[in-house]
């Protein structure tokens, strides 16, 4: 039995399949409805609206609904789309036990301890029949398939067939009775009350007890029960009768369900004796069973349409298939052999040619003989060794015929067939096998003759082989791939995988390796350097290269790809699993679970293209381009992540997405262009500031207009020297009454007469005075002070200095400063080039447009000072002005208008824009160099080195991978030293930031590295301290030592093999000293309580692995206590221990009189659970120790050992980790 998905919750009554989605819903003896999505493992929704057990439940085979019935008397009928209870259905006088649909009509069936089986139109909601005829709890009833019958079970110990014809009739086509109806109404017999609806049509007698389940064949004319007699039974059925047919017998305590196999002659039951048992239906045998430990099972069901079926228990539910579906099979150049049914069979890629080749000996399916496993081909002998899983691993070897005419040929036994035993077997040379023999960690090469002609110890806990090419085998391990020379016998190299490997793909050349677990994929080169790593959350199936090194791969619901650099996507969606053979053009061959061979149609433009792209084939980039409808916002994402922002620019028609991918690229013209389509604040301000980063001043200062930013105006013209403008800024602020502005241009121009004029306007005589005063303007000074009602002048310091604005040396405000210098991005020629074959051009970006206007002549604009604010006077009209007509403009007599204007550029400035804006060559923003921490997190696996590049979040999800840490709260120091040491700062001018100087300690490398913040140095002196604290008797100070050096392990870099070894003593170190210190601290508190648990704690210390003089300590502890509660037996233990270690003479001679005194009495007053002569280890919690055999699970870091009931716990060692969490193994060196 493979479980495919299991689930804990309360006892599951009743299991129906959804016949389309993966989908199954369990009713629960709490009363609550669980629908689960067993693919993903998720529990979609929760119903919970019974009161009390629910028992059945069921799917409707189309509509959006399921029905259940419960001990509440009430069946419900739900819509799972809109996730409520649709009506209830009331009828039933005592609990009922299943609901079904109805396979064509708007029926429910149900049955209850009422004794009745009632049958409802769910659309009318009304009950139409109700059969009797059960003496007792009627437990099931269920729908013939294809035929108008129902069968029932009832604690009567009978089985009832029902004839409900004319019931169909009636209410199939209301009012319209035929003569067949009538005429068939005639011949039947009606019930006690004249009732003909449904009528018995056949009673079943022979279980001894109630029978629990009964159901219909799905095809043939055969019924199977289930009783409390713990029999299961097989009846026939024709028109006129039925009869028992034959009893399988089994079963240990009551029968509670029991079906057929929707596909094969099998019959499954499971009952309350644990088990769940396969018959042979032909044969009526069982074939397999299958037990749990204390879950008595209650309901099977079959799904519908896939070979998957449900048993729901005690504590859950659990959904398998009887055996796997993937057919073995090899790909040989265009040849693909795979064995169906009872046939090897050869596919030809070329000529869709699919022919049975050999015919071979097969055990029938659910005999619990599993299918073929594995095959392997040999093309110099012509000649297939497959694997199954039967009698713990066998294989067998046929040599197939050389003319194959399409019919296939009997195996001619010894010269055709070789067979052995071995859990997998691959051909690894021309006359050579290589056969695994687990059990003795043994490979053993076999010649032809099936004869042993080497063999060798696995270098480890090898789970399967792989062929890697001629002498060469790939052993896995739980967390590793080993590349193994068969004829030197050595381990070429190896590679860490998170889980066990399931499958081996390598491309046609051999080149590149695909190793694919459960969950994951690893692609590697030859010599096993890993390329890439993917994740997938849902289980992958199969894989095959494509012909230009793509690997295609298919999981439970896509057809996906994967680049060599780990760039992946989704290329179809599928219904059903598929297992690839061969990806070629738009072509994926692939076998179904039926064996069938299916060509299927993709589209491989998407990874062209990104393979093109990592490449560097700009002509194949470009090509594809023109070709294709590539669109979407996925590849548009990639390629502003992979740096290619202006080819993702060719796709794109949305303005606001052109906007950003043209800023991110440089491209000042798109953006422009783009900016006027969308017409905001925010368009407007970027593009300002990337026209600023490029020095293109002209656009800077039209955005500027735009969102009427006239501080940043001002200053702009200011530092490019247009002088004429900012007198034009001046006067502008003086129309918006901006007097802050209008002082600030005079500023930027030097004219201090505006300055105090503007000073005198505002009432700051004091202002005023002094800047006429400081500049000279002595008439002017004099003039404020009789405004200002005085008559002395004030004495005014003669320390200060004269603001003058500096006057620009070259006045070429009219053209761009120099632009910066902008890297070339490949398509800068492609996509722009004059030769006209690329169509796909971006828009070109218009001048600014001269609906901006002029500034006006700043003589004419302005008013004069005597008609300032009166009616019916020429003013400016600066809101809306059309500058290319007559610039004589009067104001309106509505005073200013509207000041917040648009600003508008001068003519002659447009063709300034448009000139330069043509000369300047560039669109690719210029490319950083790479970030180093980028660079630190790329060149490394180890935690350490992404802390120091400030990578947290990485270093703590490879920490957690690694070692299964989980707390990091005691890491966080240690996270931030390691940041700390990686970079120096060098200060500069006090305005600016420190420059942040990177810190590597590998500069003469390829691959740079950070500089080491924790080394093994440091944790030798902090090691030497902590046994300097343990001697002396401070046992919190040197716990905290031993914690604190083993949680910086975590972090520590090592540089050579030699320091990896040390990390791992300093780990085991560590553990033991952790878990004595703990023990003797908590014997410290229990010593006054429980004298008993202080001795066991004792005794248990002394087994720690110390320092030899920590374990005289320990030993001479242990003596010292068992003596003062007079266990002499145990105290001459310890005394002898503590001689063996050699203590010095005066401790030797108290061990010997301590001897000497307990021998008189050698036996215990309190029985310790302590056993010296069984090996044990100390449980990391509860303190007690772990006999060797005993179930255990360990810490994934520090390795301390818990038992099990302490799972997915903190570790008390290390406190960081998980315990019986996955660990790949802690890296401390790439």
């Amino acid at each position: 039995m493979l479980s495919k998905f299991e689930t804990k919750s309360n006892r599951v009554k009743g299991l129906t399949f959804h016949p389309k989605r993966p989908w199954i819903l369990a009713s629960l003896h709490n009363g609550s409805l669980q629908l689960w999505d067993y693919k993903m493992g998720t529990l979609i929704d929760r119903f919970d609206e019974h009161e009390g057990p629910v028992r059945g439940v069921s799917f409707h085979n189309s509509q959006p609904l399921f029905a259940s019935g419960g001990d509440d008397l009430k069946i419900k009928v739900w819509n799972w789309k809109s996730r409520r209870c649709l009506f209830t259905l009331n009828g039933h006088l005592d609990y009922i036990r299943t609901v079904f649909f109805h396979h064509e009509y708007p029926w429910i069936i149900s049955c209850g301890d009422d004794q009745t089986i009632r049958i409802w139109n769910w659309q009318s909601r009304n009950c139409i029949s109700i059969l009797t005829g059960h003496n007792h709890y009627v437990m099931c009833a269920q729908f013939h398939p294809k035929e108008d019958l129902v069968v029932s079970a009832s604690l009567d110990q009978t089985v009832r067939v029902w004839d409900i014809s004319g019931l169909r009739k009636k209410h199939a086509a209301p009012g319209s009775a035929t003569f067949d109806h009538d005429h068939h109404r005639g011949h039947q017999q009606g019930d006690l009350f004249g009732n003909t609806d449904a009528i018995v049509k056949y009673v079943l007698e022979g279980h001894d007890r109630g029978v629990n389940w009964v159901t219909f064949h799905p095809t043939l004319p055969l019924i199977v029960s289930g009783s409390d007699d713990r029999q299961v039974k097989l009846w026939r059925m024709n028109e006129t009768k039925a009869w028992e047919v034959d009893t399988c017998r089994g079963h240990y305590n009551n029968v509670s369900a029991a079906i057929f196999h929707p596909r094969q002659e099998l019959i499954l039951s499971n009952g309350e004796d644990k088990t769940i048992r396969v018959w042979d239906m032909t044969k009526r045998t069982a074939l397999q069973t299958f037990r749990r430990e204390h879950d008595r099972f209650w309901m099977l069901a079959a799904h519908p349409e896939l070979n998957l079926f449900a048993a729901g228990h005690d504590s859950g539910l659990i959904v398998f298939k009887l055996e796997r579906e993937r057919p073995a099979s090899c790909v040989h150049n265009d040849q693909l052999f795979y064995i169906k049914d009872k046939f090897i069979r050869m596919y030809d890629f070329n000529t869709s040619n699919d022919i049975p080749v050999l015919s071979i000996r097969r055990a029938p399916s659910g005999s619990g003989s599993s299918v073929p496993r594995t095959l392997s081909y040999n093309p110099a002998e012509h000649a297939v060794i497959f694997t199954t899983l039967n009698d713990g691993g066998n294989y067998e070897f046929y040599n197939l015929p050389r003319d194959m005419t399409g019919e296939a040929r009997e195996s001619s036994g010894q010269n055709d067939s070789k067979r052995g035993d071995g859990q997998n077997a691959i051909f690894v040379a021309r006359n050579r096998f290589a056969v695994l023999d687990k059990p003795n960690l043994q490979v053993h090469i076999k010649d032809l003759k099936n004869e042993i002609t080497k063999q060798f110890k696995t270098p480890a806990n090898i789970i399967d082989i792989f062929f890697a090419g001629s002498k060469n085998i790939l052993l896995t391990t739980t967390n590793s791939v080993i590349l193994y020379d068969t004829e030197l016998r050595t381990n070429v190299s190896e590679i860490s995988v998170q889980a066990a490997v399931r499958q081996v793909i390598w491309a046609a050349d051999m080149s590149m390796v695909a190793l694919l677990s459960k969950h994951q994929i690893v692609i590697a080169n030859r010599k096993l350097e890993q390329s890439c790593q993917i994740h997938e959350t849902i289980k992958i199936k199969s894989g095959a290269w494509d012909e230009i090194g793509i690997f295609v791969y298919t999981t439970l619901n896509h057809i996906k790809y994967a680049l060599p650099l780990g760039d992946n996507g989704i290329i179809k969606t599928l219904e059903q699993p598929v297992y690839l053979t061969r990806v070629k053009g738009k072509s994926v061959y692939c076998l179904d679970r039926d064996g069938k061979i299916r060509i299927i149609t993709i589209d491989p433009t998407e990874y062209k293209f990104k393979l093109a792209l990592v490449k560097k084939n700009y002509d194949e980039v470009l090509h594809i381009i023109r070709t294709s409808n590539l669109v979407g916002q996925s590849i548009i994402a990639y390629l502003e992540k992979k740096g290619y922002p202006e080819v993702a620019l060719q796709f794109v028609k949305d303005p606001k997405t052109r906007f950003e991918l043209a800023l991110e690229c440089g491209n000042i013209e798109v953006a422009l262009e783009t900016a006027k389509t969308l017409d905001n604040e925010e368009c407007w301000g970027r593009l300002g500031e990337e026209a600023l980063r490029q020095g293109n001043h002209l656009v800077v200062e039209m955005t500027y207009q735009r969102v009427k930013n006239f501080d940043k105006l001002s200053f702009l013209y200011l530092i490019t020297g247009n002088s004429e403008k900012l007198k034009k800024m001046m006067k502008i602020a003086e129309l918006r009454s901006d007097n802050m502005s209008r002082f600030h241009n005079s500023l930027y121009l030097g004219d201090i007469e505006e300055q105090v004029k503007m000073l005198k306007e505002v009432g700051q005589y004091p202002l005023a005075y002094l800047a006429a005063k400081t500049h000279g303007l002595v008439e002017e000074a004099e003039s404020i002070l009789k405004l200002a009602g005085l008559e002395q002048a004030p004495s005014i310091g003669l320390s200060g200095e004269l603001l003058k604005t500096p006057t620009p040396v070259l006045k070429k405000y009219n053209e761009n400063w120099p632009l910066l210098a902008l890297s070339k991005g490949f398509s800068d020629g492609v996509f722009n080039s004059d030769s006209g074959k690329c169509k796909n051009l971006p828009p070109q970006a218009t001048p600014i447009s001269g609906e901006l206007g002029d500034w006006g002549k700043e003589d004419d604009d302005l008013p004069s000072d005597h008609n300032e604010g009166s009616n019916g006077v020429q003013r400016n009209k600066f809101d809306n002005v059309d500058y290319h007509k007559n610039e004589e403009e009067v104001f309106e007599e509505d005073g200013w208008g509207d000041l917040d204007l648009d600003l508008n550029i001068p003519a002659e400035d447009l063709a300034q824009v448009k000139e330069i804006t043509e000369k300047s060559d560039y669109f690719t923003a210029p490319i950083s160099g790479p970030n180093v921490n980028d660079v630190w997190c790329r060149n490394s696996a180890v935690a350490a080195d992404h802390a120091a590049a400030g990578n947290f979040e990485s270093a703590m999800q490879l920490l957690n991978r690694q070692a299964g840490v989980v707390n990091f709260v005691p890491l966080k120091e240690l996270f931030i030293q390691c940041w700390q040491s990686s970079r120096a700062y060098l200060q500069c001018n006090a305005s600016l930031h420190s420059i942040d100087v990177p810190i590597s300690r590998n500069f003469t490398e390829s691959k740079i590295l950070p500089n080491r913040a924790h080394g093994l140095s440091k944790l030798v002196n902090l090691l030497q301290q902590a046994y300097s604290v343990t001697t002396t008797g401070r046992f919190p100070d040197a716990l905290n030592l031993f914690r604190t050096i083993l949680q910086a392990i975590l972090l520590v870099v090592a540089t050579k093999q030699s320091e990896i070894d040390e990390i791992q003593q300093f780990v085991a170190v560590c553990k033991e000293y952790i878990i004595g210190l703990r023990m003797e601290l908590a014997r410290k508190d229990v010593m006054e309580s429980d004298s008993k648990r202080a001795m066991e704690l004792a005794a248990y210390f002394t087994h720690c692995q110390l320092q030899p003089a920590h374990t005289q300590l320990t030993l001479r502890a242990a003596m010292s206590l068992c003596g003062k509660y007079k266990n002499f037996a145990t105290t001459i233990v310890f005394a002898r221990r503590l001689l063996e270690q050699g203590p010095p003479p005066a401790v030797a001679s108290q061990a010997k009189q301590i001897i000497a005194i307990s021998e008189r009495t050698p036996t215990d007053s309190i029985q310790l659970e302590y056993d010296q002569y069984n090996p044990f280890v100390v449980c990391g919690h509860s303190f007690t120790p772990i006999y060797r055999g005993s179930p255990s699970i360990s810490c994934p870091f520090c390795k301390a050992q818990y038992k099990q009931e302490y799972n997915k716990q903190l570790c008390g060692v290390c406190e960081v980790s998980l315990i019986g969490s996955n660990g790949t193994g802690l890296r401390n060196m790439n």
